[in-house]
This record gives C-alpha cells, structure tokens and sequence, in this order.
C-alpha cells in the first residue's frame, strides 16, 4: 500500500513533544495482551509507518518510561471471544500483570450469527478476572472495517451494523466495569481506505499507529485522574 502521510507529519499519531510527556512516572510494570488478530497483530506494511503493530507500541512506549517492564502477547489470529478466554484468560493471569490489553470479538462479528449478549459475557468474564488480579484493563473498540476497499459490497452494510455494535457493546462493558476504553469506531479516518489492509479484515500500519496514540493518551488521561484522585483534589 502507498502512504499519503508518513508517521512523522501524520496529525493522528505522537508528535515527539507528545511522546516525552505521556506516562512520565507510570506504574506498570507487567503488561500482557489478550485477543485476536489485531492483538496479535497483523498490520499491513505502509511506506512512512515503521512496520510495528498495536501492542508492541504500546509495550515499547512503556517501557521508555520503565526499562523494566515485563511483556507478554498471547494474541492469536483467528479466535472468537469465547477461544479468547477460554485459551489466554489463565496464562494471562498466571503472568501476574498490573496492565492489560483485551481486544476481541471482531471474527465474531463478521459473521452473520454474532451473538452480541454472549461475546459481552466473554469480555467482561476477561475484565473482571483481570481487574480482580490487580490489572488496569485496556479494552477497545476497532475501527468499523466494514470500509475497506477490500469488502465485498454485498457485505459491506450488514458487517459494518454489526462491527458498530460489537464496539457499542464494549463501550457499554467498558462504562460499566471502568476500563480505559479506546474508541476508534467513530474516529475521524474511519471510513480512510489508508488504514485498512488489502485483505478486507485488518489494518494497515498506519491504522495501528494511530490506534497506539490514541491508547496512550487514554492511558496517561487514566493516570491524571488517578494522581488527582490519590490527591484528595477535585
């Protein structure tokens, strides 16, 4: 694929003055990723954009601040929610983390029996049993595929309904159990063909670039709060 922009004057991801500012004196120190394909990571190349998926920048960002930080990806392309949890949710807790990624539901809704009601019941179990351990949860909600290039037309209104609802969905679960939520579905390039992959179901370096950013502000928006809540100040 061909970049329009490069990473360095792309006005969606980290300027550098950003980037040194975000996280300064962050508490994490064991990070681990739960998911499918987008956790796993299987971006497309682009020209401008370091060939680096979601959860690495997030962990290398991170451990800029904390050298120290321990990381685990358990990511697997392909899996369901219910795969997701049955598969990953212990090794993950067995890694003992403090922070965590969990991203998932999309292969369920692309098809066209997505049960919504049960994937909900599939991350909250994830969230709640991570949170329990002592683990800030990150969840979010993906960028609505449904406009790729690479979908077929006949396809692309019913996926697009039920990709909207899937990150409707976790936007409620996310409200409900207070994750740091990152909702990139209603994001101004959503409907970009640059950030989407030529397969029709993943996206391109530039789409996790972005994602990465704006992950990294919710966190350092999560830690703000949380220093003016230690504080006593309102």
């Amino acid at each position: 694929m061909t970049a329009t922009h490069s990473e360095a004057i792309d006005p969606y991801c980290l300027r550098e003055q950003e980037r040194s500012a975000l996280l300064q004196g962050h508490p994490w120190r064991r990070f681990v990723v739960l998911g499918d394909s987008v956790a796993e990571g299987l971006c497309e190349p682009v020209d401008g954009y370091p060939d680096v998926q979601l959860a690495d920048r997030i962990a290398a960002e991170l451990r800029a601040r904390a050298p120290e930080l321990a990381y685990l990806n358990l990511g697997l392309r392909g899996l369901r929610a219910h795969q997701v949890r049955a598969s990953q949710l212990s090794p993950a807790l067995e890694f003992t983390p403090d922070l965590a990624l969990v991203v998932c539901g999309g292969n369920d809704a692309f098809l066209p029996s997505y049960d919504a009601d049960a994937v909900d019941a599939e991350i909250a179990g994830m969230v709640e049993a991570l949170q329990h351990a002592g683990a800030t949860v990150i969840t979010v909600g993906m960028f609505d595929v449904s406009h790729s290039p690479a979908v077929p037309e006949a396809r692309r209104a019913g996926l697009g309904v039920r990709l909207r609802r899937l990150a409707e969905h976790t936007r409620a679960v996310a409200n409900r159990l207070d994750t740091v939520h990152v909702h990139l579905t209603d994001h101004p390039l959503t409907a970009d063909p640059s950030i989407y992959s030529s397969d029709g179901r993943h996206g391109s370096a530039r789409s996790d670039a972005i994602a990465a950013a704006e992950t990294l502000r919710r966190l350092a928006h999560h830690l703000g709060a949380a220093r003016i809540d230690r504080s006593g100040l309102r």
